[in-house]
């Protein structure tokens, strides 16, 4: 039975622009269609027509059926008696779409009064019961939490909890892991996924990635510039495309690199050792007072050669970035040393650590925040020279041919240039003072898999030809496995495993790097719909309270429940040191995946 059936749809915004031009599909009973395409494709245009929710001014035209019904000509009245009951929307944001005033509990209680009769008392219930089946660990407790004390992945999962409030017939969920790490990512599509074979609900996946499609959807229909540029089920879209867009859309998807080159012979360009930063954990609200403290940071070493990239992975709250932001100081870390090209950073005096910044630049997630607004770009590429006193004469323009942006974007602002070319701007501002290392903070997280590619590629080119060792920060193992030399996986501020890039991801020792890398999306839809080494809860979870001792990995390790009881001791009582794996590869785990060098 066909439940939503769209025909000829068109959007045309108030300031005339066409979002969707002239769109058609049906789905199914119990069918997910997926959606996918790069910014401005016209993918939430659609999504928000289906539901009534496009801004005031917008003129939509063609036809949207739920069940036979027409959608398109109903008031907004009307409409609200459609959505949250029929069709459910499931927002890419769920942090700006609940109501940050109130306890989730609360907001999916209104939702199931909103189209029933239900009492306050009856609804609370049953917000705790979908709590329960989207997964929600200790639903009771945490349906009386307020957003901002959840983390991404549960936040989203009350929203998915909400849109099954009134099991409708049609989910519409649009980019709903666009900000999520892959593990969450991975939750949170199961989720989904379970929510559809329990409803039967037919769902519309909107996402820029295809290999989020390729694993969840039965059709896939790809956009481009608000058109349909080809449809078909997942299996013959993936496999043989016949749009050039749709093959370039499936190329840009990372590929394995898997080659690493010798590091013997080039000289150590930043070691970490024994790195720490622990931040103090307090309460109370007119006295506040130590209670503990958060250990972001703890023990973390490594190192860096020349021409050499290291990718520090794992998902969010692991310590990634407090680890790149304790390099970029460039002063005395709370605890370990930080050995910069040779310098002791707790040893420098303002003058040489003013002297070596030059050397050591890097370039953030946001470029739009990292870049000043009121500032050309001719201006914001000069402006380090101008600080280290170095020649600008036609530099501008040739840092500016050096990432592939043409000299008519000198003049622009940073609101007037794409995020892929914003942030092209803001490597090629790290490059101007031609540094020794780059330091780079999820680089391309906010970009579509496209702009994504092309960035990658850019960098890739441009650390061959200048020699750079790059200190590689992200979530995306995807990115890492084309891209890096080694990789260095954290959780909970502690290096796990590190080694080679084809070592880890080719015989990963630790379970939780396994985890993470069968959590990667594959465009294969074949290979994602393989069975995962899926984590128990959620990576931002407060710390379980009274361990202090053993591992912090076994309360989420899927491979600790299979072990005996006294190799589950000696996780419980014994915190795990690294062990060589192989040459170049190392493993903080008592029971290693992959059997230890002195084991064999």
């Amino acid at each position: 039975m066909t439940v939503l059936r769209v025909a000829d749809l068109t959007v045309r915004h108030a300031s005339g622009a066409r979002a969707v031009r002239g769109v058609g599909f049906a789905v199914e009973e119990g069918e997910a269609l997926g959606i996918v395409g790069e910014s401005g494709a016209g993918k939430t245009a659609l999504a928000l027509a289906l539901t009534g929710l496009l801004p005031e001014g917008a003129h939509v035209a063609g036809s949207v059926r739920l069940r036979g019904a027409e959608l398109l000509g109903r008031t907004d009245a009307e409409l609200s008696r459609v959505r949250g009951k029929d069709l459910a929307m499931v927002f890419q944001d769920p942090l700006s779409a609940l109501s940050p005033v109130q306890k989730v509990g609360d907001q999916i209680a209104e939702a199931v009064r909103v189209h029933s009769a239900a009492g306050r008392a009856a609804a609370r219930s049953r917000a705790v019961d979908l709590l329960e089946l989207v997964g929600m660990p200790d639903a009771a407790r945490r349906a009386r939490a307020y957003p901002h004390e959840l983390s991404g992945g549960m936040r989203q999962r009350v929203m998915i909890a909400m849109a099954l409030a009134h099991d409708p017939v049609a989910i519409v969920a649009d980019e709903p892991t666009a900000a999520l790490d892959a593990t969450v990512q991975a939750r949170v599509l199961d989720v989904l996924r379970a929510a559809r074979e329990a409803s039967g609900a037919a769902v519309v996946l909107i996402s820029h990635d295809p290999g989020v499609v390729a694993g969840f959807a039965d059709r896939v229909m790809v956009m481009r510039e608000g058109r349909v540029v080809e449809a078909g089920t997942v299996e013959e879209v993936h496999r043989r495309p016949q749009s050039p867009y749709t093959r370039g859309l499936l190329r840009s998807t990372p590929r394995p690199g898997d080659v690493s080159r010798p590091r013997t012979g080039r000289p150590v360009v930043l070691r970490v050792e024994g790195l720490a930063r622990h931040y103090p954990l307090t309460r109370g609200t007119l006295t506040r007072r130590r209670v503990g403290e958060v250990r972001a940071v703890d023990g973390v070493s490594f190192d860096v050669r020349e021409g050499e990239t290291l990718a520090l992975v794992g998902e969010s709250g692991s310590g990634k970035t407090t680890t790149l932001m304790e390099v970029l100081r460039l002063t005395r870390p709370q605890e370990g040393r930080v050995i910069v090209f040779g310098h002791d950073t707790a040893a420098l005096r303002t003058a040489h650590r003013k002297a070596l910044r030059k050397d050591v630049q890097v370039v953030f997630q946001d470029p739009y925040a990292s870049l000043n607004p009121r500032m050309r770009v001719a201006d914001i590429l000069a402006e380090p020279l101008t600080a280290h006193r170095m020649p600008i004469g036609g530099r501008v323009e040739e840092f500016l041919a050096m990432v592939g942006l043409e000299p008519g974007h000198a003049r622009r602002f940073p609101h007037a240039l794409s995020g892929g070319q914003r942030q092209r701007v803001a490597l090629a501002r790290a490059l101007a003072l031609e540094p020794r290392l780059l330091l780079l903070d999820e680089p391309v997280s906010a970009l579509d898999a496209a702009v994504q590619a092309g960035v990658m590629e850019l960098l890739e080119g441009l650390r061959e030809r200048l020699g750079l060792a790059c200190l590689f920060v992200t979530h995306d193992l995807a990115l890492v496995r084309g891209f890096a030399d080694r990789v260095a996986v954290m959780h909970r501020g502690r290096v796990v495993e590190i080694g080679s890039v084809p070592d880890v991801y080719g015989a990963p020792a630790h379970p939780y790097t396994r985890a993470l890398l069968d959590a990667i999306p594959s465009p294969d839809p074949e290979r994602d719909r393989r069975t995962r080494f899926l984590l128990h809860d959620d990576p931002s979870d407060p710390r379980p309270m009274g361990i202090a001792l053993g591992c912090r990995f076994r309360t989420r390790c899927p491979h600790h429940a299979t072990l005996t009881p006294d190799d589950k001791h000696l996780c419980e009582d014994h915190d795990p040191m690294p062990r060589a794996i192989g040459a170049d590869h190392s493993a903080a785990c008592h029971h290693p995946l992959v059997p230890a060098k002195a084991e064999r």
